[in-house]
């Protein structure tokens, strides 16, 4: 049986090498080779697929390297906005055979989490949102945490909502950052992974949503199928709800 060949980016870190893990455990998949931040990318081999998992600052032009050289990229880095989106996109149409696919997170439990508060929201006049994470991480809000606002403000908008109530006139910060109108507050502490709370709130009663990543394990079963995915999908699939068939 032929063996889907996988490239690591960020191959040293914690998320890499659980990466590295998870691919050599499958039957249909194996490593042929890893790189970190400033090493040469072609050491990764005769790769089908690069698992990225480095920092907003290089994950750009590892895209369009990748993209350049017909490998196909799943990508677990953040700090996406909307205009590298738009690039991502033309670089895409330009490579009409490559898979991207790019997720806030590969979780299961995140993207129901997600799902859920999506749902939620339409019936509490009030949300927020807190994401709590280790120290390292290099972007604050978390694309998780962006990802659910901007989902929840889409069904706020669909519900006719309206904004946030908040009466706050004197901030100085403290009323965290602000996407698509949805307060998000980040946490950054030793001991953490990869935590989000979604609270919603209306006369008399509250709902929080929360989910808790203890282990970067929780994340490579949505990595393994999103590898599987871009082989068979080319272009750009955003976020991990078609892969999980949600």
């Amino acid at each position: 049986m032929h063996k889907i060949q996988v490239g690591i980016f960020g191959v040293s870190g914690k998320m890499g090498s659980e990466v590295v893990r998870a691919v050599n455990r499958e039957d249909d998949m194996t490593t042929v080779g890893g790189v970190d931040i400033n090493e040469p990318r072609e050491k990764i081999g005769p790769a089908q697929v690069v698992v990225d998992f480095t920092h907003p600052d290089a994950v750009m032009d590892n895209i369009r390297w990748c993209l350049e050289h017909d490998i196909h990229m799943v990508i677990g880095t953040t700090g996406f906005t909307d205009e590298r989106l738009a690039e991502v996109r033309d670089l895409v149409a330009q490579h009409p055979g490559v898979g991207v696919l790019i997720a806030s997170n590969f979780s299961i439990g995140a993207v129901l989490m997600m799902k859920f508060a999506a749902m939620a929201a339409p019936f509490y006049p009030s949300t927020e949102i807190v994401e709590l994470h280790h120290p390292n991480k290099a972007d604050a809000p978390s694309g998780t945490s962006a990802t659910t606002a901007r989902r929840i403000a889409a069904a706020r908008a669909e519900a006719d909502l309206g904004q946030v109530p908040d009466a706050t006139v004197h901030d100085d910060g403290a009323r965290g950052a602000v996407v698509d109108g949805i307060h998000v507050h980040g946490v950054r502490l030793q001991g953490l992974v990869a935590h989000q709370e979604v609270l919603f709130g209306q006369t008399g009663e509250t709902l929080t949503i929360r989910h808790d990543s203890f282990d970067r394990v929780s994340f490579m079963p949505g990595v393994i199928e999103a590898i599987r995915h871009v082989l068979d999908n080319p272009g750009l699939t955003l976020e991990m709800e078609e892969v999980l068939g949600f």
